[in-house]
């Protein structure tokens, strides 16, 4: 609430949306702000309100890069595709992806202690659908399937040496060919959303690569919807460049993924926008 354009940001959002996004993310109620067509957006105004009190510190990026739904702050960062289209488009993924399986029907599991092989292999080997959804870092890797392929996948990870696989609390299997059917109509959809040429080199999700072309960029987000999150190699391009990462959304999740991908790594969040200054680069 300290900068007026962070109140600019969330008001657009606000009006996009149809209901007060600044109370939404601030006061809940919490049932509300979990329901997935609301999270998404939400977390998206956060990100792109952090990174506009960075633009005002004269701070600019090298690479943009986000986690899963992340990539829409990174493309609006890179000046890809506009704030408010963005909010829409995060807002229809949410619903999409929630309709996308019957309610417990899919699960996710966080695999801690195996390397991706072992796990792909398992997933394979189980039956029923599963696969990896997201490798986040060395030794800790999410499936998304089918609940019973998923609960038994979980099982078999323990028994190969896993120090842990938690059973994640969410409904949609993301990142799963469970997500493919859906990804047509959100296809659909973002063929109306503008895509331009990034203005700063944009690492994508389904590929860990960078993408230039508009249409290029457009089908990676489409095949996020049903591909694993290379998120792992997408850190491991950027540090071949820099090694200096600002998280700009709420908690240091992807800080400590990064810290344990690369120990040499950098890394400023959320915390630190009122101290950091051009001269930390």
């Amino acid at each position: 609430d300290n900068f007026q354009q962070v109140r600019e940001i969330f008001k657009e959002a606000s009006e996009v949306l149809g209901y007060d996004v600044a109370k939404m993310c601030f006061q809940g109620p919490k049932e509300d702000l979990d329901k997935t067509y609301i999270t998404q957006p939400c977390l998206l105004t956060a990100e792109i309100s952090a990174f506009s009190v960075l633009k005002m510190k004269n701070i600019k990026p090298s690479f943009v890069a986000g986690h899963s739904l992340g990539e829409y702050s990174a493309l609006v960062a890179s000046e890809s595709m506009e704030f408010k289209d963005a909010v829409r488009i995060t807002s229809l993924r949410g619903s999409l992806m929630q309709n996308a399986v019957p309610e417990g029907k899919g699960a996710m599991c966080a695999v801690l202690g195996l390397d991706r092989a072992k796990v792909d292999a398992l997933c394979a080997e189980t039956k029923g659908y599963v696969a990896s959804a997201n490798y986040n870092c060395p030794g800790q890797i999410v499936i998304s399937g089918e609940k019973d392929a998923v609960n038994e996948a979980s099982k078999k990870a323990i028994e190969l040496g896993a120090m842990k696989a938690i059973i994640l609390n969410v409904s949609v299997p993301s990142h799963s060919l469970l997500m493919k059917e859906m990804s047509k109509e959100f296809e659909r959809h973002l063929s109306e959303i503008d895509i331009k040429t990034p203005k700063v080199a944009f690492v994508n999700n389904a590929d860990a690569k960078i993408l230039i072309e508009p249409d290029e960029i457009r089908k990676s987000l489409v095949r996020q919807l049903y591909s694993p999150v290379l998120w792992e190699d997408s850190i491991n391009l950027i540090c071949q460049q820099t090694k200096v990462f600002i998280e700009t959304g709420p908690g240091k999740v992807l800080s400590g993924l990064i810290k344990r991908i690369n120990k040499d790594t950098k890394i400023y969040n959320v915390d630190d926008l009122n101290n950091i200054t051009t001269s930390d680069f």
